[in-house]
């Protein structure tokens, strides 16, 4: 779990490469777009930088992951797959990139907003992301995974919101899920501890209603199982004695 100087130096490229993607990606998220297009321009950017789209082609037993991201609106809490579905004003769209570059792996997500949006939606946006730093705040070696899964967990249920249980957080390196698993919500009983020079990515996925998904038909997407919107932000960091620093930032 606890990576090399040239590890994480190769890390730190495939997650300035994510950075980038997400960067870039927000001025074309207008109504009318398609998910499909979207997904287009986010694979030609990520090969223009000499990397691959590492969730091309990923697969989770049986079933293999078509597209290079995965975009999520509104009651899609995460692997929304690319389609034919266009962004309305309105709507709240999640877009999680991870890239494969000199054989290791960034990963990153962020949920943005299309035209005017709903106060509640931005509250639930806000909410997730001041969890998700809050979070990243306590992952110092030393600390207990914890740490950041409580700090999370408070944070969002103080502001009415849930965090979803049944995906969590995870290492990253030389492949895209690695050892620890990084609940959002207090585990009891799981000691993990970070150390520094470990890599991880700590993904806050959190719903306005009830804390409980589902799968649809194309076994990937999960949706909230109330049909209420959800919020989803992500970071790839190293840690480090103090703050850890956050590869996902970008410049």
């Amino acid at each position: 779990m606890v990576k090399t100087v040239s590890e994480i130096t190769a890390i730190r490229e495939s997650c300035l490469v994510v950075a980038g993607v997400l960067s870039y990606i927000e001025k074309f998220l207008n109504p009318g777009i398609t998910t499909l297009e979207i997904d287009e321009l986010i694979e030609d950017f990520i090969r223009s930088k000499e990397a691959i789209p590492a969730l091309k082609g990923y697969k989770v037993h049986r079933n293999i992951y078509p597209a290079s991201s995965c975009i999520s609106i509104n009651e899609e809490v995460v692997h929304g797959i690319p389609g034919s579905r266009k962004l309305a004003e309105g709507d709240i769209v999640s877009i999680d990139v991870s890239v494969q570059k000199s054989g290791y792996f960034g990963d990153g997500a962020k949920t943005f907003q299309v035209g005017e949006i709903s106060p509640a939606k931005k509250k639930l946006m806000k909410i997730t992301q001041e969890s998700l730093f809050l979070g990243l705040d306590n992952a110092r070696d030393g600390n207990y995974i914890n740490d950041v899964s409580l700090a999370i967990q408070q944070h969002v249920e103080a502001a009415g919101f849930s965090v979803v249980r049944d995906l969590v957080g995870h290492g990253i390196g030389k492949s895209l899920h690695e050892e620890p698993p990084i609940p959002n919500y207090y585990h009891n009983g799981y000691r993990g501890k970070f150390k520094e020079g470990m890599t991880v990515a700590i993904e806050p996925m959190v719903n306005y209603g009830t804390y409980k998904v589902k799968v649809l038909s194309d076994k990937w997407t999960y949706v909230t199982a109330d049909g209420e919107p959800s919020a989803h932000f992500e970071h790839s960091i190293l840690v480090k004695k103090g703050k850890p620093e956050i590869l996902t930032l970008g410049s």
